[in-house]
């Protein structure tokens, strides 16, 4: 069973122990680098920021960080970011990514900062593993690409539930 926990202190350190194959980290943001944008876009009211721990049962898995905006810049009108998901290398190519996938929209369909019609996230053209997981969630590609030149995704929540 996947749950998410919040960052407290008692897990931070370990959270940011947590880290993927050297062959993905061109993939994902650590998760410092995570953490730090979560501290600014709070500090800064930019939008609404969810950063989780992932854990299987009582071990810490992953990471992963969700986004709320009243207006997303891809697709207006408000929405929710999956913005980073990373599994640490040890639990990988187990099925926690499409858990963890799942439990992210399951949480985002209770609107736990607002109402949206839809789930973005972005993946790196080459990123064949995201690109399967996601699209077999549910996600398309919308043809656009984001200012990291990442492919943009798009879950419509409209008649999904």
């Amino acid at each position: 069973m996947i749950t998410f926990k919040k960052i407290t202190w008692e897990n931070l350190d370990q959270c940011l122990k947590l880290e993927v194959a050297e062959n993905q980290k061109t993939f994902v943001g650590s998760n410092e680098y995570s953490l730090a944008q979560a501290y600014v876009a709070l500090e800064e009211g930019k939008l609404t920021v969810m950063p989780f721990a992932v854990y299987a049962g009582d071990t810490m898995i992953g990471f992963i960080m969700m986004t709320y905006s009243e207006e997303h810049e891809f697709g207006g009108g408000p929405s929710y970011t999956i913005a980073r998901l990373m599994l640490d290398k040890q639990f990988q190519s187990r099925g926690y990514g499409m858990l963890a996938t799942h439990e992210a929209i399951d949480y985002i369909r209770t609107f736990p900062k607002g109402a949206a019609d839809s789930i973005y996230l972005s993946y790196e053209a080459d990123n064949k593993v995201a690109r399967a997981l996601y699209t077999s969630c549910g996600f398309v590609e919308t043809g656009q690409v984001d200012e990291d030149g990442e492919l943009v995704a798009v879950l419509n929540l409209k008649g999904a539930e």
